[in-house]
């Protein structure tokens, strides 16, 4: 049942993105609106490179070889989703309207669903992961 509700917030962030792009909301002229976006992109790279060689798949789904808990796992569990909602955001704020509002609330919400479902799965999967998860913080820190 978790990884068919990881599959919707997938989709969901997917489609959250795709519809600020096909709106041309997603980009913004605006400086602030830049370098958050490129600040995002920075923190996913960071990740990604963080991660390895593990995959990122559709499916919420514990990959082998423990828990990722350096670079910026150190700090947040799921840097890559925290991106990818600052990156959205970003170009929402810059391009507010209650369409822009809306699909950044998908792809929030759908992070959320991810991130349930991915936290629920690899606590099976690794005991330790609830220790880590007691000191470090979901997305942003002092606040999720």
């Amino acid at each position: 049942m978790l990884k068919m509700v990881s599959i919707i917030g997938y989709f969901g962030m997917i489609g959250g993105g795709l519809s600020l792009l096909a709106m041309r909301r997603l980009f913004s002229p605006f400086p602030l609106v830049i370098s958050l976006q490129v600040v995002a992109f920075l923190l996913f790279l960071w990740a990604r490179l963080t991660f390895g060689r593990r995959s990122y798949h559709v499916v919420a789904d514990p990959t082998e070889g423990g828990l990722v808990n350096g670079g910026p796992y150190r700090y947040i569990r799921h840097p890559i989703y925290a991106a990818m909602c600052l990156f959205t955001w970003a170009g929402a704020a810059g391009h507010w309207s209650w369409a822009t509002g809306l699909c950044g609330g998908l792809v929030l919400a759908s992070a959320v669903i991810r991130i349930y479902c991915e936290e629920t799965l690899v606590t099976a999967r690794y005991p330790e992961y609830a220790q880590y998860a007691a000191t470090t913080w979901r997305m942003i820190p002092y606040v999720y």
